[in-house]
């Protein structure tokens, strides 16, 4: 029969968690940094486009169409929004929206963490509303 043990070490002031499997003598490591509530970040942009001409409403429509493309959601009218798992990532999707900006307009991009993204109060008129819920996202390679 073989044999064998798992070990777990979770260090409370650590961000990372440590598995070490040993299988007789195959050993595997597994370092992984723990998602946290200020690790996993939100990006906020907010614009005003004109939309006078044709030209002008078609470069708001395409501007709109790339950033649900890119997964940001509505949040208000002319307010979207993209959860990342990593102040990283959310860089990567800055990035792409200032590739994506039109020729006229406001465009501003906030990024926050998913603590101060928590911390925001909603209402529809003056009756007080729970944010949505968002799912765990978890990145597997």
């Amino acid at each position: 029969m073989t044999e064998f043990s798992t070990s777990l070490e979770v260090t409370e002031l650590s961000t990372s968690l440590d598995v070490t499997r040993n299988f007789n003598t195959n050993t595997v490591n597994l370092n992984t940094e723990r998602l946290n509530a200020y690790r996993v970040m939100w990006t906020l942009v907010m614009y005003d486009l004109p939309t006078e001409t044709k030209k002008e409403r078609k470069a708001a429509a395409r501007f709109r169409k790339d950033l649900m493309e890119d997964g940001f959601s509505m949040f208000q009218f002319s307010m979207y929004v993209r959860h990342s798992a990593s102040s990283e990532n959310a860089d990567v999707h800055k990035r792409r929206v200032k590739a994506l900006l039109p020729e006229h307009g406001k465009v501003g991009i906030l990024q926050i963490t998913d603590k101060q993204f928590g911390q925001m109060e909603l209402f529809y008129g003056t009756t007080k509303h729970d944010l949505p819920n968002v799912p765990q996202q978890l990145e597997l390679f």
